[in-house]
């Protein structure tokens, strides 16, 4: 495991963008807490907030009407690769891919397709959901 310190980057939930994204480490509580930092996108400085603990709003289909609860997304990420079956193909962007299928993506990782978007494919990683191109 990494050691975090003021100047390194990290991942952190961004309130301003609404997106985990890389942070730059401002202010560091003590030698084993993040304190403050600046998002590297929007150049916004705030409290660091674990993306991980950050909700994503699930539609479940147990009765007719579907209704939204929150799940924290690590937590679906575990569930939806575990219940996955089949081998985790490469990611690139000549390939097809369908719902279901699990990737892996060389920056973010292993991964679940999870709906298919205007001809992109929206796929949920252990820490965040990214729309990705496929079948170029």
């Amino acid at each position: 495991m990494s050691e975090f310190a003021a100047g390194k980057e990290v991942l952190s939930y961004c309130g301003k963008c609404k997106l985990p994204l890389a942070h730059m480490i401002v202010v560091m509580k003590d030698p084993k807490t993040i304190g403050k930092v600046t998002c590297k996108t929007c150049g916004a400085t705030h409290a660091y907030k674990d993306p991980a603990t950050k909700a994503k709003k699930v539609k479940t289909t147990k009765s007719k009407a579907a209704s939204k609860k929150s799940v924290n997304i690590n937590d679906l990420w575990a569930q939806e690769i575990a219940s996955a079956s089949g081998t985790s193909q490469k990611y690139t962007i000549k390939t097809k891919f369908a719902v279901g299928d699990l990737i892996d993506h060389k920056k973010f990782g292993p991964g679940v397709v999870q709906a298919l978007v205007d001809g992109k494919i929206e796929v949920l990683f252990q820490h965040e959901v990214k729309i990705l191109v496929h079948n170029l």
